[in-house]
């Protein structure tokens, strides 16, 4: 029997001629504290969360296109899933369907109002359009320090957009959006990618950053205390954009001696625009698939389509629809819910497939997925009806989670905060056991 007495950090590296090749989670690489219990509790946790906009197909129990439903068809105790996730069928051991929740401060704005606050339940109400921070970065905080990157923000139109339509899921501590990267090339390269110039001047460039910003910190205090309250709270936003750039340089400059995993690009297509939509909603699942099997990060958001999005709006077109935001208005009419189901039936295959994926990689005691938790939605049920999100949450097997579920909630008529499932996912995690924005508890049918 192989000897395990001793212990191999985790950054550990195979080197030759040149090259450096990021080993996988080993047994060995475990703490010498964990060493002898279960690998589930060495392995890394993580998050995923994916939205897309104007909800889903949603007719009534009794329409006769209710086999193009998003929800499943409860029959007895048991459910089957419809033709729009019916590619969700061999993963149902690591998949649960879930209804029955909003953001309770996004159930009277605009329909086309919620993408923002998905991942926040921040409060949009009046003129009101100033975000809180997203759940995924309250994770971020507590677990980025052990990758090279503390998430990764994705997102299919790129960059933030505008208050109310906005392009990414990720919102800082003090509530400023993280740009969307859209590029597979520049995620690649960024993940994977050899940092421009030498290892001196790289180090050099790193030091000159932080050195300037040093600088605007030192003035910024002096200049603060001359400023109205008005001012000084838009500049304390400021600020915090500042300190949101000194952490990642502090953090580039920790990781610069440690080479980036090598991978292999061969099957991956870099050069995939959102003109082909298919292929390019694979490969930006590929890269968050490699992002977590490297252990590159253990948080990532993709806004697969932003409310008004002009360029993920057209995605659904590539399979002979309308636009999303047709699809979603002509939902009631003759044959509405089979086209919006089919633009469904995409989601859920490309999701599936992403599961699948990392189902079939062995990590520890199980898989990847069983260490990954997935969760894919949108946050209108049918366009402009800011209730009831259609939801999938995947994985997390090796945290406690239970699935092949199909679960509603609804308490006096009403829908429970989805903030109990963000906090719920937060506290499976480890990283939070007080709540979340306005979350009331968690939710226990998901663990056994």
């Amino acid at each position: 029997m192989a000897d395990k007495s001793w212990h191999m950090d985790r950054r550990t590296f195979l080197k030759g001629t040149g090259v450096a090749l990021g080993l996988p989670f080993l047994d060995c690489m475990r703490s010498p504290a964990h060493a002898a219990k279960s690998s589930a509790l060495a392995m890394p946790k993580r998050m995923c969360a994916i939205h897309f906009p104007y909800g889903a197909s949603v007719p009534s129990e009794d329409h006769e296109d209710r086999d193009w439903g998003w929800f499943p068809v409860r029959e007895g105790d048991n459910f089957r899933y419809t033709r729009v996730l019916k590619s969700l069928e061999p993963l149902r051991d690591h998949t649960t369907v879930i209804g029955g929740l909003s953001h309770p401060t996004g159930r009277k704005i605009g329909g086309h109002d919620t993408g923002d606050i998905f991942l926040t339940g921040a409060d949009f109400s009046g003129a009101n359009f100033k975000n809180t921070i997203s759940f995924d970065q309250v994770a971020a905080a507590k677990v980025g320090d052990n990758t090279r990157f503390a998430s990764l923000a994705l997102s299919s139109d790129g960059g933030i957009g505008m208050p109310t339509r906005s392009k990414t899921l990720s919102f800082t501590a003090s509530g400023q959006p993280i740009p969307g990267l859209d590029k597979p090339q520049l995620i690649f390269d960024r993940l994977f990618g050899v940092d421009g110039g030498t290892l001196a001047e790289q180090r050099r460039r790193l030091e000159t950053e932080s050195s300037l910003l040093d600088r605007v910190m030192d003035q910024s205090r002096s200049l603060r205390n001359r400023l109205g309250k008005s001012d000084q709270e838009k500049y304390d936003e400021y600020l915090s954009s500042v300190r949101d750039i000194e952490q990642r340089v502090a953090r580039s400059q920790q990781w610069l001696d440690i080479p980036k995993p090598d991978v292999d690009a061969s099957e991956l297509n870099l050069e995939v625009t959102q003109e082909a939509p298919l292929e390019y909603m694979e490969t930006m699942y590929d890269l968050m698939y490699l992002a977590f099997r490297t252990d590159s990060t253990r948080v990532i958001t993709y806004m697969l389509g932003a409310m008004n999005g002009s360029t993920s709006n057209q995605f659904s077109k590539a399979l002979g629809l309308g636009t999303q935001h047709e699809l979603a208005h002509g939902a009631g009419k003759p044959g509405g819910f089979i086209r919006q189901g089919k633009w469904n039936v995409c989601l859920a295959e490309n999701l599936a497939r992403f599961l699948q994926k990392m189902a079939d990689t062995p990590e520890g005691d199980g898989s990847l997925l069983d260490n990954t938790m997935v969760l894919m939605g949108t946050s209108n049920s049918r366009t402009h009806n800011n209730h009831n999100y259609p939801l999938i949450f995947a994985g997390g097997n090796n945290m406690g989670f239970k699935h092949n579920q199909y679960l509603t909630y609804e308490k006096n008529g009403e829908d429970m905060p989805m903030s109990d499932l963000l906090f719920t996912m937060l506290n499976r995690m480890g990283i939070s056991n007080a709540g979340f924005s306005d979350s009331v508890g968690d939710l226990s049918e998901l663990y056994g």
